[in-house]
């Protein structure tokens, strides 16, 4: 099936059927993008392509918009204060992976220098686009761990540029050859030195252009307060600075990655990060879809041994040195294994390191092809390893480990005695609510996956314990079967609904207060008879509305009854639309008919508080 539409239904109803399932089976989105193009593409089903090239080369565009918005991210302020983090954990995997790899190739692999290090460069980057994605799903992006991991692939990316500039040097006055695509290339032809140059001069005049003249084009298109011109601006951008890096023969992606970082600063980013998120991550899935594809299932048959060797080689190598990492920052063993497991696989940016080897001819084509092989069975493997450790590594291993306190020479080990409430998440909702407690001496056990904040907030007297929450073991050994209460407060909201099955399902008798992120979390919590249930935001809104009528004129008293009324009002109502939200009309009557109540609740005390009745 050649045509546009017929695959691009293929890749869609691929990805609708199989990401479902890998949801529900507990094994991440990513999994199942993997799965997909695994099964349609042109070595299983054979539905899309001939082979795998045509497909990445048709879907990267993803992995451009992502590096974009990583770009963006990257306020060069706060990437100033985490410099060293920064420096020495990426610097130590970049150079461990590199110089083991390189000396493995030279000596046990019978390489020439520049194939073996060219290789090493490419193994060396882990996948931003799997590694992020995770993050996100399990809510580990602001822990320190998250924050570890972000900080090695940073370094990673930022350490592509020099990399693709050094490669060119490695074949001396070599000619650039055409091969495929790349024969689009300003450089065909040319002397190899002179990419390098062409690389840093693309890298310049990005810079130039982002910072003298986007910025106040988007400042005018702004002004125009067109919404589709300005995304159509934000896709363009990302375009072109894609298609100069296509014609100087290097990586879009990094192209992006770069005006993202130049852009970091402007005053319109968060809009250009809302206009581009919706393209990215649908592009993204199809670009796992395609990695899926890649999988050369007729050259692992013809060479199973060199590549099941080369896939266990090159992550063996890198988890060696991730674990070197995790022992000289004293990283825990839950921390150890998660920090290894994500960065261990070879990622989206080896395929373009690769590709510019195969065109200077430094590795031949029976070399490039199990280098593809092996990078994407590195990439499909991660989310299974991810699982295997969650579910079976960490059940028997990381939760001994997990139960016991952060702080160093102090012997506590968590008791059900030790509490009656137990809160899941530090955030500001739960420190608050554990603040509140403590005051009255009411004990409270807290569990935390950030072990930087839980050793923290122990140094401040907290009974707080590291522990992934979804944990039944955990918590156990935390006293859930005992306990009182229990305060659900985890992020992401879909980590904290997933906690609430689960104390349901293990602890029927345990009370479950949960924090609904907003109100379309909090009828999914009220129809399955939860009770109380306490959005996010709404009791500081409410208050902040109360203060705006007292600067009106009404009195605290008069205020305060206002907001009781709403907020008395507001959860009732809620309970009441809470049954109607399948069905879109019903839902939007009853929303219609509780305002309408509360507008009458109010007027009467605005009725009252004029003839002088508020009491």
């Amino acid at each position: 099936m050649n045509d546009f539409l017929g695959q691009a239904f293929i890749f869609l109803f691929s990805a609708v059927i199989c990401v479902p399932i890998s949801k529900k089976l507990g094994m991440g989105s990513v999994l199942g993008y993997l799965i997909a193009g695994v099964l349609i593409g042109p070595y299983v089903l054979k539905f899309v392509g001939n082979d795998g090239r045509d497909i990445m080369h048709a879907t990267e565009f993803g992995v451009v918009m992502m590096l974009f918005l990583v770009g963006l991210e990257l306020d060069p302020k706060e990437f100033w204060k985490m410099k060293n983090k920064i420096i020495n954990l990426g610097g130590m995997q970049i150079l461990g992976t590199v110089l083991i790899a390189t000396i493995i190739g030279v000596y046990a692999l019978k390489m020439n220098f520049p194939m073996a290090i060219s290789i090493a460069f490419a193994i060396t980057v882990s996948s931003t686009a799997i590694i992020m994605q995770t993050l996100n799903e399990k809510g580990l992006t602001k822990t320190g761990i998250g924050k570890s991991t972000f900080s090695v692939l940073l370094f990673q990316d930022i350490m592509v540029i020099p990399i693709l500039a050094i490669i060119p040097l490695l074949v001396g006055d070599s000619l650039i050859k055409s091969i495929g695509d790349d024969s689009k290339s300003l450089l065909v032809g040319g002397p190899a030195f002179m990419k390098t140059l062409v690389i840093v001069g693309a890298i310049t005049f990005i810079y130039v252009i982002a910072k003298y003249i986007l910025t106040p084009y988007f400042k005018y298109v702004g002004q125009l307060q067109v919404r589709e011109i300005y995304t159509s601006s934000a896709l363009l951008l990302v375009i072109g600075v894609s298609l100069l890096m296509q014609k100087v023969g290097i990586s879009p992606a990094l192209g992006a990655f770069i005006a993202g970082v130049v852009l970091a600063n402007n005053e319109y980013k968060h809009q250009l990060e809302s206009d581009i998120e919706p393209f990215k991550s649908l592009l993204l899935g199809i670009f796992f879809i395609a990695v899926g594809s890649t999988i050369n299932f007729k050259l692992i048959a013809e060479k199973p041994f060199m590549i099941l060797g080369l896939t266990i080689g090159i992550m063996a190598i890198k988890s060696f040195v991730l674990w070197m990492i995790g022992i000289k920052h004293k990283f825990n063993f839950d921390q150890k294994m998660l920090f290894v497991l994500l960065l261990s696989q070879v990622g989206e940016f080896a395929f373009v390191i690769l590709a510019l080897t195969r065109n200077l001819d430094i590795l031949n084509k029976q070399w490039y092809d199990m280098m593809l092989a092996t990078t994407a069975i590195t990439m499909v493997i991660t989310p299974l390893l991810l699982v295997l450790n969650e579910r079976l590594i960490l059940k028997y291993f990381g939760v001994k480990s997990k139960v016991t306190p952060i702080v160093k020479n102090e012997h506590i080990n968590i008791d059900a005695s030790d509490g009656e409430v137990i809160i899941a998440g530090f955030g500001d909702f739960g420190n608050t609510i554990s603040r509140v407690l403590n005051s009255t001496d009411i004990k409270t056990i807290v569990l935390d996956n950030d072990s930087e904040r839980v050793e923290k907030m122990r140094k401040q007297g907290f009974n707080v314990f590291y522990g992934d929450a979804t944990n039944v073991n955990l918590l156990k050994s935390a006293g859930a079967d005992r306990a009182k209460y229990f305060v659900a407060a985890l992020d992401p909201p879909e980590i904290n609904q997933k906690l609430v099955h689960i104390v349901r399902k293990n602890f029927p008798n345990l009370e479950i207060i949960v924090r609904a992120k907003n109100r379309s979390y909090a009828y999914n919590y009220l129809k399955e008879g939860l009770n109380e249930v306490y959005r996010e935001s709404f009791f500081s809104s409410v208050y902040v509305g109360r203060q705006l009528l007292i600067k009106f004129g009404f009195s605290f008293e008069e205020a305060s009854k206002i907001g009781e009324i709403f907020i008395k009002s507001d959860r009732k109502s809620l309970r009441k639309i809470a049954k109607h939200t399948e069905n879109s009309d019903e839902y939007f009557k009853a929303s219609k008919e509780e305002f309408e109540k509360q507008m009458k609740l109010v007027a009467k005390e605005l009725n009252n508080r004029k003839n002088g009745e508020i009491k």
